[in-house]
């Protein structure tokens, strides 16, 4: 089967720095899906339109060039209101998706066991009840009378939307049960005193890679968005510190879709009791700094955000210059651990990490949850840099340096 072929379409409101960014990751995501970009259209717009997000005249122009490069479907970079939508399939006579609409058909795909696939169940439900509102014209008409679901003047929209609400209340009672089941595991690590690791990070920083070198699990792992969605758990050995359990999470991407973190507390439910958080970096990216602060954002949002971090750069084989230095393990100020450079394909620097991971477990029952917490602000705001291009002036003006020479 040929894969749709896409046009990726985009509108600058201005002021946003990570506008192309965006628009690249767009992409990302649509492969991912299974579409094959085509073309892409880019606008500005100070502010969306009611009726097409774009203006009309520039909706006309995606029309024709739709139909010059034969594109099957139009995959906007924004969340698109119904209305704006169903006019956009009506003027375009083509199918139109939004990035959450396309997220969660990434999700769906992608979705493996029966807590996650529950989990991408109730974000569609929820994603679905949001698109009844004036959606279709057939949802206006009136049902009634003998044999007829519903009462005198109920209408089809109303109808839909009850059967979508009570399907969401059935996931998430489902979801709540698995939920107690987890916590029921959770309770038996907590009273052997388990040490738990949390992988967190934004997609395709190679959490998944680093986790299967770590436990050598084997859990799939590839170069492409959303490759985990399960959460995986091992145990893992550290020196002198004993067993630890190390989680895999679902990675996070920019403007995640509301109903995805919400019907995901289940696998997120991980990250949060954790004590310890691995934030994986993707040191090749031109965006890491940005991707970074999305994570925070989204930690915040599960309550996750005070929770001990250890920020682990991964990926140096791919920036020469890292690469040249080798695995490196930068202190906070106070003595602290704060950031580890790897690179977990290659093998490069794990030892180091073990090593690190067994001494915050060793000192963990003995410092203040306050004494130990540390995020992506408390990570950059000895030197304040715009860009992580600097990171060798940044790291020489902060005095990176090995456990060995503390």
């Amino acid at each position: 089967m040929q894969p749709a072929r896409a046009a990726l379409v985009g509108i600058d409101p201005g002021g946003k720095p990570d506008f192309a960014e965006s628009m690249a990751e767009l992409g990302l995501l649509a492969s991912s899906a299974g579409s094959e970009p085509v073309m892409t259209l880019i606008g500005k717009r100070a502010k969306p339109d009611p009726a097409y997000y774009m203006g009309s005249g520039k909706a006309t122009e995606l029309r024709e060039q739709m139909d010059a490069h034969q594109a099957d479907i139009a995959i906007f970079n924004h969340a698109l209101s119904p209305v704006q939508q169903r006019n956009l399939e009506r003027h375009l006579k083509r199918h139109v998706i939004d990035r959450t609409g396309l997220i969660l058909d990434i999700f769906a795909q992608r979705a493996k066991s029966h807590v996650g696939k529950t989990q991408v169940e109730l974000a569609n439900v929820r994603y679905q009840v949001s698109r009844l509102v004036k959606a279709w014209s057939h949802l206006e008409r009136q049902k009634g009378g003998i044999g007829m679901r519903g009462g005198p003047g109920e209408t089809q929209m109303e109808l839909d939307r009850r059967m979508l609400e009570n399907k969401a209340k059935r996931l998430q009672a489902e979801l709540a049960k698995l939920q107690k089941q987890q916590a029921t595991q959770r309770r038996a690590r907590e009273r052997r005193d388990v040490f738990s690791v949390s992988l967190v990070g934004y997609t395709n920083a190679g959490k998944s890679t680093l986790f299967n070198a770590l436990t050598k699990a084997g859990t799939y792992a590839a170069d492409q968005l959303f490759a985990t969605l399960d959460t995986t758990s091992r145990k893992i050995y550290l020196p002198e510190a004993g067993q630890a359990v190390l989680s895999d999470t679902v990675g996070f991407i920019r403007d995640l879709p509301h109903q995805l973190v919400e019907a995901f507390r289940a696998t997120l439910d991980e990250t949060v009791r954790a004590d310890l958080l691995l934030h994986v970096v993707d040191a090749s990216s031109f965006d890491r700094q940005q991707q970074m602060l999305e994570v925070d954002k989204v930690l915040a949002e599960i309550q996750a955000d005070q929770s001990p971090q250890l920020i682990v750069v991964n990926k140096i084989d791919r920036v020469p210059a890292l690469m040249a230095r080798g695995p490196v393990l930068r202190y906070h100020r106070d003595g602290r651990p704060a950031a580890i450079y790897v690179s977990a394909k290659d093998g490069i620097g794990l030892d180091l990490l073990r090593e690190t991971l067994a001494e915050i477990a060793k000192n963990t029952a003995r410092m203040k949850p306050s004494e130990e917490t540390s995020s992506v602000a408390d990570f950059e705001q000895e030197v304040p840099v715009k860009r992580w291009e600097s990171l060798d002036f940044y790291h020489s003006r902060t005095g990176v340096y090995s456990p060995h020479d503390a």
